[in-house]
């Protein structure tokens, strides 16, 4: 099946833009393609998604998880790219190498720009979300093709393979995550323990440092999910590199301070917070 253009012609810059997640579903709508869309529209945007795969989940934790095929998430990709044009992606969950590999196919096919990639390793209780066969295809396949990666400590200690709990080691890391061909890298320090909040960018040029104070809450699951799509919407938005992570950071800090309790369990960002 192809997709053609509509009869309105091409997109036009002064259109609202688009932006996609490719991510997995949260059945309870804190996290994932869920928290993204909710993200890229309180920025004004047009939201897209390529659903990788479903996840059976509530406030209390990740149930059974059951992947789309890799050609079908293929096909998303096909007719999202074809038609709406988007002016950033955010990729999130991505569950298995197929699915790494049918991903990073469709954005080198389609030209995909603004790219940024949060690493889901695991859930927040523990779940895993990529297989190790994917971890594989991840640093080979798609972070060549990445603008922005934006991993936690322990994503980033994973995927550089080196231990970054200290600051010479989320310095390493960083440089290391990059030479897998990532232009930046973002490692959050969200879980680190204290008060104090450091995270560390690197641009492929120099570090820049954002520092903040911890904000307590139980309203924050989807933290990660927030942070990269208000990266990728800011990108959208025509900003630079770093004024989009900077602006990202503070969408996060406002959405945590409106965090609400919908379930039994682990709260969750609020939105309005634009």
């Amino acid at each position: 099946m192809s997709f053609e253009r509509g009869t309105r012609g091409r997109w036009n810059k002064a259109d609202r833009s688009t932006v996609v997640s490719i991510a997995g579903s949260d059945s309870g709508g804190g996290a994932g393609i869920q928290a993204d869309l909710l993200t890229f529209a309180a920025h004004g945007l047009h939201a897209a998604s390529v659903v990788v795969a479903g996840t059976a989940q509530n406030t209390r934790g990740v149930g059974p998880i059951e992947p789309f095929s890799p050609r079908f998430v293929a096909a998303q990709i096909d007719a999202v790219y074809s038609d709406l044009a988007p002016a950033a992606t955010k990729i999130g969950m991505l569950f298995g190498p197929q699915h790494v590999r049918a991903v990073a196919a469709g954005l080198a096919r389609h030209g995909a720009r603004n790219v940024v990639l949060d690493p889901v390793l695991s859930s927040t209780g523990g779940a895993r979300l990529l297989s190790p066969a994917g971890l594989r295809a991840l640093r080979k396949e798609l972070l060549p093709l990445c603008d922005v990666v934006t991993p936690n400590l322990d994503e980033a200690a994973i995927l550089a393979g080196i231990d970054s709990r200290t600051e010479q080691g989320i310095r390493r890391a960083a440089r290391r995550i990059a030479s897998f061909g990532a232009r930046a890298v973002l490692v959050t320090g969200g879980h680190a323990p204290g008060d104090g909040l450091v995270d560390v960018l690197w641009t492929g040029r120099r570090f820049r440092i954002f520092t903040g104070r911890r904000i307590p809450t139980a309203a924050s699951h989807g933290t990660g999910c927030v942070l990269s799509s208000a990266i990728a919407a800011n990108l959208a938005l025509g900003h630079g590199l770093e004024a989009a992570v900077e602006r990202a950071i503070r969408y996060v800090r406002r959405a945590l301070r409106r965090g609400y309790f919908p379930g039994a369990g682990a709260g969750v960002l609020g939105h309005r917070a634009r």
